[in-house]
């Protein structure tokens, strides 16, 4: 897996999309004139195959996603092209008041300098992990407008939004994207999530760099983040194992199964998961499965490095807190060795700092006492 990893940190994928198919179809033909549009180039991807862009002349780009969605962003000063099926969202430069819904994609506008394009956010100011947007909504340039079930659509329509970027939840509320679409509000479903390479899930980036115009400035964050896991890229594996999980009130863990994209961060950063045998197929298709405490035990009590997910129940700070959760646990190797890590809660908003993660990973796993200030996203268990 490391070598493909590092064969395609170097390697260009174009993906072309066709006129009406989804944007993951690799049977998808080469994208065509269309609606009157003389088609360019499209957009190159490495890693993601949730989303296809294709570029028109004029500056014309259309936009499809793996869920069937299309989108033709229209340049500022150009007319909406005649003959488009109803089926195609019409996304109108500039786009610079956007109802940010998907918490998500906060960090990839930040990465582009496009936080001046969100005018509202589906999460109030306490909820950021991300400085910039605090502090953003604190200064009242963003305002918060109802999360995604309950929006506050008088605010929304007073603020003359131009584009509601919602996560996969909304599908849940139908008749929020409906209202919304209604009030003249564009509904982009954002899908980085359902990337299963993090690489891919970084590459989003490049979609938000098309719709803000600064396709460049995208292109430059995302290989900028490549190049620095080049570093790692070529280096044999560590021969370490890794269990990645989190301990849920009911006293079950849950884990990643191996096609997910934490699983495939250990083992870009040189680990073995050890939960490697749970695949996709299993049960169903969720990247995630919940095994009771003695079955986890089984699998981890021998693993070289624990590394406990703080996303739903706060961070550790301490082996006593994780020992009260379970205390069979304590004769685990990595709990005998003091090898155990927490993420931060920065970590599931930071969708830009999966590469630095990975990189986190790669240095406990090879420095055995690593400076606490080189870590970004994990932190010892003491």
């Amino acid at each position: 897996m490391r070598k493909i990893f590092a064969a395609l940190l170097c390697a260009g994928i174009l993906l072309l999309p066709g006129c009406a198919a989804p944007a993951s179809d690799p049977s998808a033909p080469v994208a065509a004139d269309w609606c009157g549009l003389t088609y360019e180039y499209s957009l190159p991807l490495t890693h993601a195959d949730q989303f296809t862009v294709s570029y028109y002349k004029n500056g014309y780009a259309r936009i499809d996603i793996a869920d069937g969605s299309r989108y033709l962003v229209v340049p500022a000063g150009q007319d909406v092209p005649d003959g488009l099926d109803n089926g195609t969202v019409i996304l109108q430069q500039p786009l610079d008041r956007i109802y940010l819904v998907a918490t998500s994609a906060m960090d990839l506008f930040r990465a582009v300098g496009g936080l001046d394009s969100i005018r509202l956010s589906g999460t109030d100011a306490d909820g950021w992990y991300i400085p910039e947007a605090r502090q953003a909504m604190e200064r009242g340039d963003i305002l918060y407008a109802g999360k995604y079930s309950a929006p506050d659509y008088e605010r929304i329509y007073a603020e003359q939004c131009d584009l509601a970027v919602e996560s996969t939840m909304i599908y849940h509320t139908p008749e929020v994207k409906e209202q919304l679409e209604r009030l003249g509000v564009p509904v982009l479903v954002e899908r980085s999530s359902y990337e299963s390479d993090p690489l891919g899930r970084m590459e989003w980036v490049k979609l938000y760099g098309v719709l803000l115009g600064c396709e460049t400035q995208a292109e430059a964050v995302y290989q900028a983040e490549l190049d620095r896991l080049s570093a790692i890229a070529d280096q044999p594996d560590t021969g370490k194992t890794v269990a990645f999980f989190h301990i849920n009130t009911n006293g079950s863990v849950t884990v990643r199964k191996s096609g997910d994209y934490v699983a495939k961060m250990i083992d870009m950063a040189g680990g073995d998961y050890v939960f490697s045998e749970l695949s996709a197929q299993e049960d169903n298709a969720l990247s995630t499965t919940n095994l009771q405490m003695e079955a986890f035990y089984a699998g981890a009590k021998d693993a070289d490095c624990l590394i406990y997910n703080s996303t739903i129940g706060g961070e550790l700070h301490t082996m006593e807190e994780l020992l009260a959760k379970s205390p069979l646990l304590a004769d685990c190797k990595a709990v005998r060795e003091g090898s155990v890590w927490c993420t931060g809660q920065n970590l599931f908003q930071s969708s830009m700092g999966l590469g630095g993660m990975i990189l986190d990973i790669h240095t406990v796993l090879t420095d055995p006492a690593p400076d606490p200030a080189a870590l970004t996203y994990l932190h010892r268990l003491t």
